[in-house]
């Protein structure tokens, strides 16, 4: 059994990966090929966003997502509590801040009466300037946009939203990416869309963003062309085989993949009501699914599950045991008005099982019975 059967997937779409994987050989081509301009094409139009330009990765999507933002010294980046090192690690990079803020009790994205509250206490404090706000998607599921876009408005800040989990959900009605001046995704392997390899995009509706992004991607490329350098950049691409095995992979999560992620989630949740805490969708929203996420009891009752599950060859995560403001590498930023008790509490309670399109009914009920075996 497979936490995430990238195997199955395979299966699946074998034809058509393999017929785009050796077009691009054929080629030769690896670089920049039709085929990545045709999946930026593809994106944009799945997303509803005017741009979309690929990158070598999702951290690196983030990154000139801060370099387009201006983010520097003395700057403060607010970010959920909650979530993957790579949403802040380029504040880090850059001698910024990272001021991380509460998640909500039910959704566990990021609190909006947290983010204001360490936003006015910044301002109150005077030692930093609020420059930019990262809304993590966690899990799949999308942040509460339409209460986070007004704060953001309000203290003039950049709101990036890291949907790095959550390609393929939606939020009343708008896709995941769609947020934000600017949107930023990883095509890891693990993620609902991923590729056989790293691979990222940013999206974005604003032309002179996207065309810092082009640039920023290849050196800080001009007019003239990769050695026309006006400004410093990075060297970011998406690879031209990456391209060519994404293509298949978007139709088939918009056909059929995203469909098949909620029948496997409800299913966990009606065995486990009662149970545990199971995954709470607000209303208006599509969950990815990149994740499922029970919270047990506590944290001897969490282990013992672990415990009962390894026993039995039954693949599971925690993500994430340790909130980012516990970790050793963010230990001396401030935390200033905030306590963090509902990250705190997610972290040491949260188990995720596995959680794919492909699994089977039998493979599902075999983890539901060796769950409530535990208990």
């Amino acid at each position: 059994m497979q936490f995430i059967d990238l195997k199955a997937q395979y299966r699946a779409l074998k034809t058509e990966i393999n017929a785009n994987i050796q077009q691009v050989l054929d080629s030769a081509q690896f670089i920049g090929g039709p085929q990545v301009k045709e999946l930026e094409k593809q994106l944009a139009e799945f997303v509803g966003r005017k741009h979309c330009i690929t990158c070598a990765n999702g951290t690196d999507a983030l990154q000139i997502a801060y370099m387009i933002a201006g983010v520097g010294e003395g700057d403060a980046v607010f970010c959920p509590d909650m979530t993957f090192i790579s949403s802040t690690e380029p504040a880090k990079m850059f001698g910024a801040t990272s001021v991380f803020c509460d998640i909500t009790r039910d959704t566990y994205t990021l609190c909006p009466e947290s983010l204001e509250k360490q936003i006015q206490a910044v301002l109150a404090d005077g030692t930093l300037k609020p420059k930019a706000v990262v809304a993590v998607d966690i899990l799949g599921n999308p942040c509460d946009f339409d209460a986070i876009v007004p704060i953001c408005e309000k203290y003039g800040l950049t709101l990036i939203e890291d949907a790095a989990q959550s390609f393929g959900g939606s939020y009343k009605g708008r896709k995941c990416c769609a947020f934000g001046d600017i949107a930023t995704t990883s095509f890891f392997p693990a993620k609902p869309l991923g590729c056989y390899g790293d691979g990222g995009a940013v999206f974005t509706d604003d032309d002179t963003i996207a065309d810092l992004c082009r640039s920023i991607c290849v050196h800080g490329k001009g007019p003239g062309g990769k050695y026309d350098n006006i400004r410093v950049g990075m060297n970011s691409r998406l690879d031209t085989i990456q391209a060519a095995v994404l293509l298949p992979k978007l139709k088939a999560l918009g056909d059929y993949e995203m469909d098949e992620r909620q029948v496997v989630a409800g299913r966990y949740n009606e065995a486990f009501k009662g149970h545990f805490v199971t995954p709470f969708v607000a209303e208006g929203s599509v969950s990815a699914w990149a994740q499922y996420a029970i919270l047990a009891k506590d944290t001897a009752t969490r282990d013992k599950v672990i415990a009962h599950l390894k026993e039995k060859g039954i693949p599971n995560m925690v993500y994430y045991p340790t909130p980012q403001h516990a970790l050793p590498v963010f230990r001396c930023e401030p935390h200033f008005a905030e306590s963090f008790e509902n990250a705190n509490d997610y972290c040491a309670r949260t188990l995720s099982l596995p959680m794919h399109p492909y699994l089977e009914a039998e493979e599902q009920q075999i983890i539901i019975d060796a769950v409530l075996e535990a208990l």
